[in-house]
């Protein structure tokens, strides 16, 4: 890509959601590198659900077709490219009504409703449940529209999901949590939104990758997701071309959540931690949000059933 100053600055700060594919050689970071050393080349596999769970009650819908009346909504700074700024120079826009009805919409799309995501300014909006131990469903497709400053960049959004804390805690724009990535390319990597919320899974180092060139591989060796190495990228590509309907699926069970798109299981956390007071404790329940990041997104058929244990992921 030739946006190799951007990349530099990404990879040196940490950011949720950026892309984790391939790119111009970047500066060495020895920080990293030590931290990856011990990573197995990746290997990739075919990977399937077995023993999906069943729903241990009825199945609710988070999104009632009318209005986003279950939903609060919070928007970062009116230029996005100061998100990651340490001093952003800015105020975030925060629960402003009027800033919130241009960029978070209800409208019918293909002859049903969908919550419409502008993704012109940044931030989420956030279903008022506390959720834990379900099977969460949804349906997206991509609008046409990027804006600055991720015009050159794939489209971005995002699955946010046991989401706790202050409406934008983190980088003004987001509440902490842990990502179902939603981004042309990484759909389903994980990416601990702040720096109080940590993940473990297992890896494998794809040099093919931008840093920090880790992949989701069952069997490869566990690692805890934090900075410098801040997310793990999905085993593989299951998403559609861009314009069709995409299923993603997420289980979850306590601590523990397997990440699906189209039916393709791509990645498997376990271990989800925050630190609250000094310690680290079991992130096991939270809210869920739906993220605006750059591109016209739309969501529908959100649904949520309460599940009593996690499918397995094997390899066939």
């Amino acid at each position: 890509m030739a946006i190799r100053a951007a990349w530099a600055l990404v990879l040196a700060m940490g950011v949720a959601g950026m892309p984790a594919r391939a790119a111009e050689t970047v500066k060495v970071n020895p920080a990293l590198e030590a931290v990856l050393a011990g990573d197995p080349p990746f290997r990739a596999q075919a990977l399937r659900l077995a023993d999906l769970p069943v729903a241990a009650g009825p199945a609710v819908s988070l999104f009632n077709g009318r209005d986003l009346a279950d939903w609060d909504a919070w928007l970062g700074y009116p230029d996005p490219a100061r998100t990651y700024r340490a001093q952003p120079g800015q105020a975030p826009i925060g629960a402003d009504a009027a800033s919130i009805s241009r960029v978070f919409q209800v409208v019918m799309e293909e002859g049903e409703p969908a919550i419409f995501i502008t993704g012109r300014t940044w931030g989420g909006i956030v279903h008022r449940g506390d959720h834990a131990n379900y099977h969460l469903r949804l349906e997206y497709k991509w609008g046409e529209t990027k804006y600055p400053p991720r015009l050159d960049m794939p489209r971005n959004n995002g699955l946010l999901y046991h989401s706790h804390g202050a409406p934008g805690a983190v980088y003004g724009t987001w509440m902490a949590a842990t990502e179902f990535e939603i981004m042309e390319g990484s759909v389903g990597m994980v990416v601990p939104v702040g720096p109080l919320v940590t993940a473990v899974t297992e890896v494998g180092r794809d040099r093919a990758l931008i840093d920090p060139q880790r992949r989701y591989m069952p069997a490869g060796r566990a690692v805890t997701v934090r900075p410098p190495a801040w997310n793990v990228e999905a085993a593989s590509d299951a998403e559609k071309p861009a314009g069709a309907w995409n299923v993603l699926d997420l289980y979850v069970l306590g601590d523990r959540a397997v990440h699906v798109v189209n039916g393709v299981p791509v990645m498997a956390v376990r271990d989800l931690r925050m630190r609250e007071g000094g310690a680290w404790v079991p992130l096991a329940h939270g809210r869920i949000q739906l993220q605006s990041e750059g591109a016209e997104t739309y969501f529908r058929r959100i649904t949520l059933e309460p599940i009593t244990r996690l499918p397995r992921v094997v390899q066939d």
